[in-house]
């Protein structure tokens, strides 16, 4: 009786420490499998600008998308004093000393130029203008739902396109770049 007893006792301990061991390792999957959709939903980029046209126009541009949001910032130097427009173009080719190598506005859905949002029509590339303060630098942010980096969606996905800073300003009705001048700084949407 002693050796059933004994048997028993040393079955039960074996039975549930093997049910603790399967139920951490359900655990230690499942948050292996949170990690990784985490990390799936998030993604970063950060891109340098280089000078164009003779310009010394440099700086960074990070986007981030979370949750099918993709926010821009933009940072840039040796700019002039005043207004100065940032578009995405349709090439992430930056090789020419214009930064024409990188192609017209990036506008998958065959929109005319506009000005983000409004309703006769924007490019998806129409980031538009912003103003530059004595020492020379600027900042752009922007955040949108119309973008995503890397999804494969053809009128979304920034990657493969570049970031152009213009000499000028976007009159928002030029067609159909806006008459922002000369591209004096280009960036690559490259990871």
């Amino acid at each position: 009786m002693k050796n059933i007893t004994l048997a028993a006792i040393a079955f039960a301990l074996v039975f549930a420490t093997s049910c603790k061991e399967n139920k951490k390792e359900e655990v230690k999957e499942t948050e292996v499998e949170e990690v990784v959709k985490e990390a799936s939903t998030k993604k970063e980029l950060t891109i340098s600008l280089s000078p164009k046209s003779d310009s010394q126009v440099e700086g960074t541009v990070t986007f981030k998308e979370k949750d099918g949001i993709v926010s821009m910032t933009a940072y840039m130097t040796g700019l002039s004093e005043g207004e100065h427009a940032i578009h995405i173009h349709e090439k992430a080719d930056c090789t020419s000393p214009d930064g024409k190598s990188s192609g017209g506005h990036w506008n998958p859905t065959g929109q005319p130029h506009g000005k983000w949002n409004a309703e006769t029509g924007y490019h998806k590339g129409d980031i538009g203008n912003f103003k530059v303060v004595a020492d020379g630098k600027g900042t752009v942010t922007m955040t949108t739902d119309q973008w995503c980096i890397g999804c494969g969606d053809e009128t979304k996905d920034i990657l493969g396109k570049a970031v152009i800073v213009h000499e000028g300003t976007d009159d928002y009705t030029s067609q159909p770049s806006g008459a922002a001048g000369a591209r004096v700084s280009c960036a690559g949407i490259i990871e």
